[in-house]
């Protein structure tokens, strides 16, 4: 079942973008971190929304983790650790769940000292199992546990939103 077609993505992603900017506007530098591909990919279309607002200074780095086996995979990201020391962070994926690769994903920031560390996401599901709180949402839906959402993209830009 189509929970969110392209149109519908888009003016979400519009609406986070702009919430991100009204948060950031005065800031120095905004990182948007994203979470392997899908997340990653949503960080880039965030980062140009965000800068035709505006915020010059936005930049895009890959978060890469095994979400299966997060504890035998260590976080890496694609710049510098170093870069995120006194930055605003937004750490990005396409869907929530348990909250389980949020949390692995953030500990990737634990020795640095950010301004601000935030996390965003498309579509977040109510069954958090982590303690992990997501500020800037495109929709929170109410789903049992057996149900599954998956953002689905095609040329790195998001089609659909489904439930099965």
């Amino acid at each position: 079942m189509v929970i969110l077609n392209q149109q519908q993505i888009e003016n979400k992603i519009r609406r986070m973008a702009s919430e991100i900017y009204e948060c950031h506007a005065e800031s120095g530098s905004l990182i948007l971190a994203g979470i392997n591909n899908k997340g990653y990919d949503l960080a880039l279309i965030l980062q140009k929304t965000i800068e035709k607002m505006g915020h010059t200074n936005v930049s895009v780095c890959r978060l890469r983790l095994n979400p299966a086996q997060p504890i035998e995979s260590e976080v890496n990201i694609d710049i510098p650790v170093q870069k995120f020391n006194d930055s605003n962070v937004v750490v990005i994926d396409d869907v929530a769940n348990s909250g389980r690769t949020l949390f692995f994903a953030l500990q990737a920031f634990l020795k640095v000292l950010t301004k601000k560390l935030e996390t965003c996401v498309l579509v977040e599901r109510m069954h958090k199992s982590y303690p992990i709180s997501v500020e800037y949402v495109g929709v929170r839906l109410a789903t049992t546990v057996k149900q599954n959402i998956e953002v689905i993209f095609n040329k790195n830009k998001p089609l659909e939103a489904q439930m099965f």
